[in-house]
């Protein structure tokens, strides 16, 4: 009974570990009623182990953009500091940002070079 017992609440316990790494993305960013399919360009920003491909990004102002992350090495998440936009994993949003320049930083903790991850996205 006991055996019956534990082994319950470890099935419990990982349904509801597995159950908060999920869901949907509710973060809407700044996409000023683009849908997913609008978009002018798409812009890709390779992460991996502590460094994104580029130093600099560049998008049209005012413009949907498809923003695309793609891990190469290690987990990473990027957010625009500033703006509501997140992204984690290898999804991709429609944003839409008015002419200035932004950071690009890691959302997710991945090592020791964590803090080194940021680029720039410049919209004009």
């Amino acid at each position: 009974m006991q055996r019956k017992f534990a082994y319950f609440l470890t099935i419990a316990a990982l349904t509801l570990i597995l159950s908060a790494c999920g869901g949907k993305d509710t973060n809407s960013g700044s996409n000023a009623g683009a849908s997913e399919e609008t978009y002018s360009q798409e812009v890709v920003v390779k992460a991996s182990n502590w460094e994104f491909d580029q130093a600099e990004y560049a998008l049209p102002k005012d413009t949907p953009v498809k923003l695309t992350l793609e891990n190469l090495k290690g987990a990473h998440g990027i957010e625009v500091v500033g703006q509501d936009i997140s992204i984690r994993g290898n999804k991709s949003k429609v944003v839409t940002l008015p002419a200035g320049t932004y950071e690009i930083r890691c959302s997710i903790m991945c090592g020791q070079g964590h803090a080194q991850m940021i680029a720039k996205l410049v919209v004009s």
